[in-house]
């Protein structure tokens, strides 16, 4: 017996069929336009500063080895088996850190910049070890970082991961590590920073060892702890970019290289 055809959806449903599809369409649209835009932006980096990227190119203290997601910067001399892994700031290269550790890395330190995950350390979730194993002959390792590098590093200043923590214009975000009594932290930060406020910093030392060492530059700002020029939000430093680099590695030096 012959079937007879299946009626046809009324008329209402057929619209309200291609109203969902439009929807849809428009959805996927939206959201390949919102990716896009945003990997767009996080890939507009701060650009490291030439001349000061050359000056450790030069320098025959120090040997730079750029690896795409990773700088390398080692001692030419004597190594003193000592190492830091450093975040660097949102979107800022890696390369524009190189020198702020020129002179630590002249004493011995190897320094492993990381570039991180989509150029924002929020998003890194490589373990620590995928960066320090880079440099299997140094025996104690430090971590650190910039701004939200900082952020991030405190997550990996874990009991037997590292031996201390580097902040430079940063802070942690809770207090996890607030009661450690073996890990060895400095806080470096500058009176005219915009972003990582005087404030903020003063309010976030309560989530750091009570033995932690304080250092505040005075006249420095954000930018000035890498070298990629200035940043939107960012206070006017009342002091030199070379001026800034000193106290950095002041602080720095003795802090790595206890007596």
């Amino acid at each position: 017996m012959p079937t007879s055809p299946e009626p046809s959806a009324p008329g209402w449903v057929r619209r309200h069929r291609r109203v969902l599809t439009i929807i849809g369409i428009s959805v996927v649209a939206l959201l390949a336009i919102a990716v896009s835009a945003f990997l767009w932006w996080a890939n507009d980096t701060y650009p490291a500063e030439p001349a000061g990227l050359a000056a450790v190119q030069e320098d025959p203290r120090v040997d730079l080895d750029d690896r795409g997601d990773v700088v390398i910067l080692r001692p030419t001399g004597e190594d003193d088996g000592r190492g830091l892994v450093f975040l660097s700031g949102a979107k800022v290269d890696p390369q524009a850190y190189a020198v702020t550790f020129q002179e630590v890395a002249a004493e011995g330190t190897t320094v492993v910049i990381v570039k991180p995950f989509l150029n924002l350390a929020i998003l890194e979730r490589r373990p620590l070890e995928a960066f320090t194993d880079l440099v299997p002959e140094v025996g104690s390792w430090a971590v650190g970082g910039h701004s939200m590098g900082g952020v991030k590093a405190c997550s990996y200043a874990e009991p037997g991961e590292a031996d201390a923590l580097v902040l430079l214009a940063s802070y942690c975000s809770g207090d996890a590590l607030a009661s450690s009594t073996d890990l060895d932290v400095i806080s470096v930060s500058g009176t005219q920073d915009g972003l990582a406020t005087p404030a903020k910093i003063d309010d976030s030392l309560a989530d750091l060892p009570a033995s932690t060492t304080v250092v505040r530059i005075d006249g420095a700002s954000h930018a000035q702890f890498g070298d990629y020029g200035v940043q939107p939000g960012d206070g006017t430093p009342t002091i030199s970019d070379d001026e800034a680099r000193e106290s950095i590695s002041e602080a720095l030096v003795p802090f790595l290289y206890p007596s």
